[in-house]
């Protein structure tokens, strides 16, 4: 992706948390001679330092993925128009025009199956473990009849992607000046969307720093 040193994040503590708020993502592959996209929800192994995902085993991915290949994943954790109204220098010299400010993350690896029943137990398990966390009384796998879980697992097979490369890029008004990002990030915020406004609030403390 076209990355201006200004907006690179490479910090993986960063990514990482971000990728575990935000975990559903693009999965783009290249195999013989096609391209392909499929989104899905992933689970990021700190152990391995690897992503997990599944798909149905319809899915055609599954039979042209023989082999290990070359991936891209792609996590898209927010984003917002920006009004040029919004910049305070906008009132006094009028050069200004609209964009857009956003946040994603780029993972490049291999990506390969995993068929064994077990380790594809725990990869849902362990996804199921991450998204219920925040219900009432979370749903476990063996609140299902084990004979039902069992079907499912036959329709289904796992993804891991080994992390070759992870960067971020993160466009907050960089290329702004401090009080037309504070001004930018004000108005993100009282839209409500506060992930890119809370990422654009860290990114003005350290300029100012």
């Amino acid at each position: 992706m076209y990355l201006p040193h200004h907006f690179e994040e490479s910090r993986l503590n960063i990514l990482i948390e971000l990728i575990k708020q935000h975990s559903f993502g693009s999965l783009i592959t290249h195999i013989d001679g096609e391209l392909d996209a499929n989104h899905l929800p992933f689970e990021y192994d700190a152990q391995q330092h690897v992503l997990l995902a599944h798909i149905a085993k319809e899915n055609p991915l599954y039979h042209k993925l023989r082999h290990e290949t070359d991936a891209l994943v792609v996590f898209h954790i927010d984003q917002a128009y920006v009004s040029p109204n919004w910049y305070a220098g906008k009132f006094e010299h009028h050069r200004a025009v609209p964009t857009w400010n956003y946040v994603v993350i780029h993972v490049k690896g291999k990506v390969c199956l995993i068929e064994d029943q077990k380790k594809l137990r725990g990869i849902l398990a362990k996804l199921t473990r991450h998204h219920e966390a925040s219900q009432s009384k979370p749903w476990k796998m063996t609140d299902a009849p084990e004979d039902y879980i069992q079907d499912q697992l036959e329709h289904i097979v796992g993804l891991k992607i080994d992390i070759k490369d992870m960067m971020g890029k993160f466009k907050l008004s960089q290329n702004r000046s401090i009080d037309d990002a504070e001004n930018v990030a004000q108005a993100l915020s009282q839209q409500g969307k506060s992930t890119i406004s809370n990422l654009m609030f860290e990114q003005i403390q350290d300029r100012a720093k």
